[in-house]
């Protein structure tokens, strides 16, 4: 028996916010004082940092959840399987549902509970939960839909990872410029097909690392408003990922057997396309070798950073075809990998 994905699907919303965009945005720093730059200047250099052309944000009518099930239901589409049939569903997300123009985010009842509700799933042997991880809580879900197959309690599951940021962004705090919104998904059951997950690496590091990414105030001190947005110290993550994320990704890879040249793409959580390019340069680097050419394909340009949906969204427009250059052949091996909130890493060695 191996555990394979079946099944894939993304929700990319259609409403494109450019770099120019924010140009006419009063960003400070965290002292509230003004940034001593104009706004073309900052977001050149956001963009050759980032990498990042432009992002997605749902409709104003649409929430998380919708997203979520619009991608699992071109995912149960995509595996031919009926949905009755589930064991599992397991939603990966950070901040529930934020309506629009709303301060406060509702999980009650759970993300997955609502995706299950949308999908008119009536089975009540379905297990329904969220899983809040951080951007790597979709590579955490693949891990546990895993675990429920391997220990006979689940046949099918459905993994989805999905995620408003836009609902929760400073304007005045030019890193909000990074997130985006998006969802992907995907089935993940038991097969007699070869290949699948081989193997899977996971860690926490919280004693001096847990809040470098937090819910913290706007850098507008004249906003009084008791409201959060999502906050990040950069540098600190940059630093804590280039360290550390190479060597999960080497351990879970050396626990298999493979050999690294035989790794044909590495799907890693489009965070920073700097950071990403360093943490695979330094993990080839880890085996005295150079970091092949186009072995990290790369969405963030045109979707941003839409947290736990990057991996499974890149994933599926991979292998539809929908990203230049870029194919996933049957038998290839492939590394997924990711780092976040937390700090919380993981990775997959997967045989397409």
């Amino acid at each position: 028996m191996n555990i394979k994905i079946t099944g894939t699907g993304s929700y990319i919303p259609s409403y494109v916010e450019k770099n120019e965009d924010f140009h006419n945005n009063e960003f400070l720093n965290t002292d509230g004082t003004l940034i001593n730059a104009p706004n073309e200047v900052i977001v050149r250099k956001f963009k050759a940092i980032t990498g990042i052309d432009e992002r997605r944000y749902a409709d104003k009518h649409l929430n998380t959840s919708d997203l979520a099930s619009f991608a699992a239901e071109k995912a149960i589409e995509n595996a031919k399987i009926n949905r009755e049939d589930l064991d599992y569903i397991i939603v990966a997300h950070n901040y529930g549902d934020v309506r629009h123009g709303s301060i406060q985010s509702d999980t009650v009842p759970s993300m997955a509970s609502r995706v299950k509700h949308l999908l008119r799933i009536k089975n009540p042997n379905c297990v329904s939960y969220d899983l809040l991880f951080g951007c790597p809580g979709w590579i955490q879900g693949v891990i546990q839909a895993n675990a429920f197959i391997k220990a006979g309690i689940a046949k099918k599951c459905l993994v989805i990872g999905a995620e408003t940021l836009s609902r929760i962004l400073d304007p005045h705090d030019r890193d909000s410029m990074i997130y985006s919104d998006g969802a992907g998904a995907v089935i993940i059951e038991a097969t007699d097909d070869e290949g699948g997950i081989l193997n899977h690496k996971s860690a926490t590091h919280s004693l001096d690392e847990a809040l470098y990414i937090y819910f913290g105030e706007t850098n507008n001190p004249e906003i009084k408003e008791d409201r959060r947005y999502i906050k990040m110290y950069g540098r600190k993550i940059y630093e804590f990922a280039l360290t550390n994320v190479p060597l999960a990704m080497k351990s879970c890879l050396d626990e298999t057997n493979i050999d690294i040249k035989d790794v044909k793409k590495v799907l890693i959580h489009q965070a920073n396309e700097k950071m990403d390019e360093a943490i695979v340069k330094r993990f080839f680097k880890l085996y005295n070798l150079d970091m092949p050419e186009g072995i990290m394909p790369m969405s963030i340009a045109k979707l941003g950073n839409s947290s736990v949906a990057t991996v499974p969204t890149l994933l599926d427009i991979i292998l539809k075809g929908e990203l230049e250059n870029q194919e996933i052949k049957k038998g290839d091996i492939i590394l997924f990998a990711s780092v976040g909130a937390g700090m919380n890493i993981n990775a997959i060695v997967y045989k397409h």
